[in-house]
């Protein structure tokens, strides 16, 4: 198959990024040569009895050429290569010593170096002040370190193909929670991590009853102080509106589902979230492009399910063929075999079938092929448990306390967020809405790519619409919705992120969530005029709804963005979201409790009692 359904952009994305080069650095490589290196390498693992490699590796292939399912980034790059580390996702722990804090950091670095993203909970270190019992002294606290592992990540290129990509998490009850929170008000601290708070059952109840919660030194198990979580929320809230960051970890949700508890608590998430993971624990990634399953009247569930089985076995096949960086690594991996197959395009599957992402048949569907990849995904891990055998702690897995036939695999669905895996397949990233119909993605250390919605052009083309100056129009405005030059057939299927309700996000994100083993990567997105209100009102959403976690975009809250659309420039009434941040004057103060005040003059935060002001 030499003549693949790929458009401009993806050969972009696969030149630049994923086809093999020779010395020289000359691309030496076609897009058909990866997929099948790709299939060769992962159907080297078909070794089991009644096993035909060949058969299988063309059936790999065709999936990947025919743009049905792809796997991460990593295992595009790296199969069948010198590097051969395959996966996207590890959590690396971080001690509350010396050495355990830099062996993290040696540890990160040899996982970005082959491609993967590192999560770390900062959560065991002792907070800043606290006694050193061995020098005497006084502890730096996780944000020193934090710093540290953010410069490692600077020095470090993965693969020679991207920037290391890290998740900091800190538990919400930890003594240093508030600079935590705050940390991305600084500017351009923490610039190569995402960060989330790991919030506890115990403070959203206190967040619900109006009352406050003990913060607890993990060094001595004392209670430091008290704050109001609501505050402490709300600090959350704002922070979030005008840097994006923190996200939200529900900590203890995310372990009373994980399969494995009697082989640890999880503490920490790949970098995007979708990921909870295990000390030392990595996860393959692979996704399902749903729009290529859309049929008359709906989808061919019958086809899905086939690149469902295809994706959990090629998945499985990932974690024999991998080469793991570190043998902790490959040990607990191994153990447990989690996979996560996820979609994509499922705002192109909407648009196919002519159903609107805001209407309640969009969240219906949603949540049927939720319960449908789930299903057969575990369909697929028990037939090959059958013949390969159980993943090794299956035996004390909640999955065997309640009844459930033998599994390949801990667990087999979460939904990633698919960046450039998503261009290379043309569809819309994970189960996100369109950003826009007309937008500039940045991509590639600094390239732009210009993309038009192609299902939007066709249908416009088709009745009459399309014209050179629409396409100018959608350029700078990136919506359809409100054009008066646009049939409202047609401006009713092309909702972009802006033009829904956050509470029309959450739910879709609940939907997939009831059928996700791991999490589910998905962006809240608000127009640049949102407040610091509509932020808090979706973390109560998420965790009300039963999502492990949530993250919000501002529009134009960064100085730089992956998806934009019209110049760039905020709108005036986005003034206090621009993109140069200004430093309150070094002399501000809390006007509650008189301590030193951080952030810029959109917002200002208090790192010692956690008053804060946006906007």
């Amino acid at each position: 198959m030499a003549d693949l359904p790929l458009t401009a952009n993806a050969m972009t994305v696969l030149s630049r990024r994923y086809l093999a080069r020779d010395d020289e650095g000359r691309v030496v490589e076609t897009p058909a040569d990866m997929f099948r290196r790709v299939a060769r390498a992962v159907a080297a693992a078909e070794t089991h009895p009644g096993e035909d490699r060949a058969a299988i590796e063309e059936r790999f292939y065709q999936r990947m050429a025919r743009l049905e399912f792809l796997p991460n980034s990593p295992t595009l790059m790296n199969a069948g290569r010198q590097l051969g580390q395959l996966a996207a996702c590890f959590v690396v722990p971080v001690g509350d010593s010396m050495p355990e804090i830099f062996d993290a950091v040696k540890w990160a670095a040899q996982i970005q170096m082959t491609g993967g993203g590192t999560g770390f909970s900062f959560s065991r270190l002792r907070p800043a002040g606290d006694r050193v019992s061995t020098t005497k002294g006084a502890a730096s606290g996780p944000m020193a370190f934090m710093d540290v592992f953010n410069a490692a990540t600077d020095a470090v290129r993965q693969g020679g193909t991207r920037r290391g990509a890290n998740m900091g998490v800190l538990r919400v009850d930890h003594p240093d929670i508030l600079e935590f929170i705050s940390a991305k008000l600084e500017g351009q601290r923490l610039a190569n991590f995402n960060i989330s708070v790991a919030v506890t059952d115990e403070f959203m109840a206190a967040v619900a009853e109006g009352r406050d919660y003990a913060l607890v030194n993990p060094r001595s198990r004392q209670i430091t102080r008290r704050l109001d979580a609501r505050r402490v929320l709300r600090l959350m809230a704002n922070a979030a509106w005008r840097t994006g960051d923190p996200g939200v970890l529900f900590i203890d949700r995310i372990n009373a589902d994980q399969p494995t508890p009697q082989a640890g608590s999880i503490e920490a998430t790949n970098p995007c979230g979708e990921q909870p993971l295990l000390d030392f624990e990595s996860c393959v990634l692979g996704s399902v492009n749903l729009e290529r399953f859309a049929a008359p009247g709906g989808v061919d569930w019958d086809r899905l399910r086939g690149a469902v089985h295809d994706g959990v076995r090629f998945l499985d096949d990932v974690i024999d063929v991998t080469r793991y960086p570190l043998p902790q690594i490959e040990r607990i991996t191994r153990a447990n075999r989690k996979i996560g197959l996820g979609v994509m395009g499922l705002a192109d599957l909407f648009i196919r079938l002519g159903i609107p992402y805001d209407d309640e048949r969009a969240l219906a569907l949603g949540e049927e092929i939720a319960a449908f990849v789930e299903r057969e995904s575990l369909v697929a891990s028990a037939a090959l448990a059958k013949t390969r055998g159980e993943f090794m702690n299956f035996g004390r897995s909640r999955w065997a306390e309640t009844g459930s036939p033998p599994l390949r695999n801990a667990t087999t669905t979460t939904v990633a967020p698919t960046g450039t895996i998503s261009i290379i397949a043309g569809c819309s990233s994970g189960i996100e809405p369109l950003f826009a119909v007309s937008y500039v993605r940045h991509v590639l250390d600094g390239e732009e790519l210009v993309e038009v919605h192609p299902i939007f052009r066709e249908l416009a083309e088709a009745t009459g619409v399309w014209s050179d100056d629409l396409g100018r129009i959608l350029a700078q405005r990136g919506r359809v919705r409100e054009l008066a030059s646009v049939p409202a057939d047609l401006q009713a299927i092309f909702p972009t992120a802006h033009d829904l309700s956050p509470e029309t996000h959450v739910r879709m994100q609940a939907a997939f969530q009831k059928h996700a083993h791991a999490a589910v990567s998905k962006t809240v997105n608000f127009p640049a005029e949102a407040s610091a209100d509509d932020v808090l009102a979706v973390y109560r959403l998420a965790y009300e709804l039963g999502c492990k976690g949530v993250t919000v975009y501002r529009d134009r809250s960064k100085a730089e963005q992956v998806l934009s659309f019209g110049d760039g420039t905020p709108a005036p009434e986005a003034a206090l979201g621009a993109t140069t941040i200004e430093p309150v004057a070094g002399d501000a103060v809390c006007p509650e409790c008189g301590a030193v005040v951080v952030g810029d003059h959109g917002c200002s935060a208090c790192r010692e009692c956690g008053w804060s002001a946006c906007g």
